[in-house]
């Protein structure tokens, strides 16, 4: 695992306004620090830089691990990834009440490959809503 600086860190905590920049998870209430993601992993010769991080719920972050493409369910192919600093969540994904719904072929893999609207992360994500925290703003 690669240290990433605390003052690195606390740019990518404030940058992400302390939200999972795949799910939109909220800091605020989990038990679990949130991981800063290697967007392209470490294993690729991705640098530990603020262009390359993100933050990640440790569900998300657990899920992606080093991969950088995964299965379209609609098409079949295989399509890179969400890319947090390069592209717009907006582009690629919609919320459905507490579902987050893939409006692109990455985010369809996106989706799916990091398990975004299992049971447990709807139910989360209802508790969220109650608390006024979700839907992300």
């Amino acid at each position: 695992m690669t240290l990433v600086p605390r003052q690195l860190r606390a740019l990518v905590v404030a940058r992400a306004e302390s939200r999972c920049e795949y799910c939109g998870l909220a800091q605020e209430g989990q038990e679990a620090t949130f991981h800063v993601d290697h967007v392209v992993p470490v294993t690729a010769d991705g640098p530990t830089t603020a262009a390359n991080l993100a933050l990640a719920c440790v569900s998300c972050s657990l899920r992606k691990e080093a991969r950088r493409s995964a299965t379209d369910p609609t098409t079949r192919r295989s399509v890179p990834l969400f890319h947090p600093r390069r592209q717009r969540w907006d582009t690629h994904f919609r919320w459905t009440g507490t579902r987050v719904v893939g409006v692109t072929p990455t985010g369809r893999a996106t989706i799916a490959a990091l398990r975004m609207n299992r049971p447990l992360i709807l139910a989360i994500r209802a508790e969220e809503a109650l608390r006024g925290r979700h839907p992300p703003r």
